[in-house]
């Protein structure tokens, strides 16, 4: 099926009066991009940005916005057409306090909006021996590198986010083979197979959310891997409710601050003597917090690195 999608730029003050007037002439379900309510949502605690994709942020700069789905079929045109006269009526009482109320539309098709994330996924070579490689297009691989055929699908995990990057150079800086793994909030289990690929012996995956399970074993069946030296789970470890069989040799934890802190006087009852807890998806405004918390726990602070203000911290259990 095809549909009308429509885009109007208004202003912060102006979302009010175009959204009034659209529900006027029939359109009901809309989609609203406010810049300054998405700030005042997360507020001044630099806290609640870690939680939000740097390149959202980028994307409602500035941005004042009321968007819509018609039917592309002769009652959506007649909509659109009731909505362009609104539009018009609009300008010519608010002497441009609603700013320049521009519409565009475009038509989509229903398979448009599951596939069409795609088109910005590329290869991700990482280090000097693995690459992360979209499953749906043809491999290139001149280096020899391991390759992970990934469809991250709606989890977390493509390789391109720097706190997932960041993780992946660790792991490839540190696994020799034989390794055993634990990864917690696995997301598309990209951490846990690329560990496989590189040469570790057993890798198990966590996850609070089922469909992200679901989508690690997925892709580690389409990487040819299975159990037992793959095993994905859903469970909480911080409520015990996790299925882990220690001790590891490495622990991943890609997630936020507050979980990453929260793992730490947990994560040594995991890991053998001299094991490593890789943790990442910190901002830079708790880096110290997370150190912190990581010393207290016995671990001491191998390796730190930073990409655009994303740390990565590579601590070792004694």
């Amino acid at each position: 099926m095809e549909w009308l999608s429509a885009e109007i730029d208004t202003t912060h003050e102006g979302m009010d009066t175009v959204c009034a007037r659209l529900s006027a002439l029939g359109v009901e379900t809309l989609a609203i991009q406010d810049e300054a309510e998405f700030r005042t949502f997360l507020g001044e605690d630099r806290r609640a940005w870690e939680l939000v994709d740097e390149a959202l942020c980028r994307r409602l700069e500035g941005v004042c916005r009321v968007g819509f789905y018609l039917p592309a079929d002769e009652d959506g045109q007649r909509a659109l057409a009731r909505v362009r006269a609104g539009l018009d009526a609009l300008r010519a009482d608010s002497s441009g306090a609603l700013g320049t109320l521009a519409l565009r539309v475009e038509t989509v098709r229903d398979e448009d909006w599951a596939e069409s994330w795609k088109q910005f996924y590329r290869p991700v070579p990482i280090g000097r021996r693995l690459l992360i490689q979209p499953a749906w297009e043809p491999v290139d691989n001149p280096e020899d590198r391991a390759v992970f055929l990934n469809n991250p699908g709606m989890s977390f995990g493509t390789g391109e986010h720097e706190t997932t990057f960041l993780c992946l150079e660790a792991l490839e800086r540190r696994v020799r083979g034989g390794e055993r793994l634990l990864d917690l909030g696995c997301g598309s289990g990209i951490l846990a197979i690329c560990a496989l690929l590189l040469g570790a012996a057993r890798a198990d995956a966590v996850d609070i959310d089922p469909h992200a399970v679901r989508t690690a074993r997925e892709n580690a069946a389409r990487n040819g891997l299975a159990e037992p030296r793959f095993r994905a789970a859903a469970g909480d470890p911080l409520a015990g409710t996790a299925p882990l069989a220690p001790p590891y040799d490495i622990i991943t934890a890609n997630i936020v601050a507050d979980v990453v802190i929260a793992l730490c006087p947990l994560a040594p009852a995991w890991l053998r003597a001299g094991g490593l807890f890789v943790v990442s998806g910190i901002i830079g405004a708790r880096l110290a917090e997370v150190r912190a918390a990581l010393r207290h726990a016995g671990f001491a602070c191998d390796e730190a690195h930073t990409l655009r203000d994303w740390h990565c911290l590579t601590a070792r259990k004694p």
